[in-house]
């Protein structure tokens, strides 16, 4: 089953509660929230503040947070106060090092949330430890380079979940960056469990119908 995820990036933030509530009204499954620090990516977007007001406007929405930032284990605690329920790092901001990303996840489950690494389209899952595979939750592929929405799909990058499921066939992988009802199918044929999808979600006049297209 297709999960959806819609990144709030591309929300109206003047009226971020409502959006997200109809979001999941509408059948979304998750909400995406991309979490960025002006330095790991060129963006700044939002921080715990907003993850902890949006807590409390839809408190049974599964808040999968995606953060892109140089130091994520000093968000830790901040997101788990917040109410965060997927905690995702970068790979590559932990020196794309296997063995520190395993301590930060057992850190991450330790405080009750699910531990999550991304990786982005230039880092190969050759460079993932069978150790690290193990110790995930999930793991993100970036299917764009991360920092900003709206980009187009780089169908190479989905393929690496065929990958992924040989080495661990449980893990569950979601894909993120220009997902579409155009896209969407050669991302689940590579057998990815959850879509991100952020324009092309919030940007439609039809959100529900949008949702139920990426679900077909």
């Amino acid at each position: 089953m297709k999960l959806i995820a819609p990144s709030i990036l591309s929300a109206d933030f003047s009226n971020l509660a409502t959006e997200c509530s109809q979001i999941i009204s509408m059948g979304a499954d998750w909400l995406h929230v991309d979490v960025m620090d002006g330095h790991f990516v060129p963006n700044l977007t939002i921080g715990p503040c907003v993850v902890e007001s949006l807590r409390k406007a839809v408190p049974k929405a599964y808040l999968d947070c995606h953060l892109m930032v140089t130091n994520p284990e000093q968000w830790l605690e901040p997101f788990h106060k917040a109410g965060a329920d997927m905690f995702t790092f970068h790979f590559e901001a932990l020196e794309s090092n296997s063995e520190k990303c395993v301590q930060l996840c057992q850190k991450v489950k330790a405080l009750g949330m699910k531990a999550g690494v991304s990786i982005k389209p230039k880092t190969q899952v050759s460079e993932l430890s069978l150790e690290l595979l193990k110790a995930v939750d999930m793991l993100l592929i970036m299917t764009v380079e991360p920092g900003f929405g709206g980009q187009k799909y780089m169908p190479e990058c989905s393929e690496k979940c065929l990958a992924l499921k040989k080495l661990r066939a449980d893990l569950l992988v979601e894909v993120d960056g220009g997902i579409s009802d155009k896209t969407i199918a050669h991302a689940s044929g590579c057998g990815i469990d959850v879509f991100v999808a952020g324009s092309y979600v919030f940007n439609a006049e039809d959100r529900a119908e949008r949702i139920r297209k990426l679900k077909e």
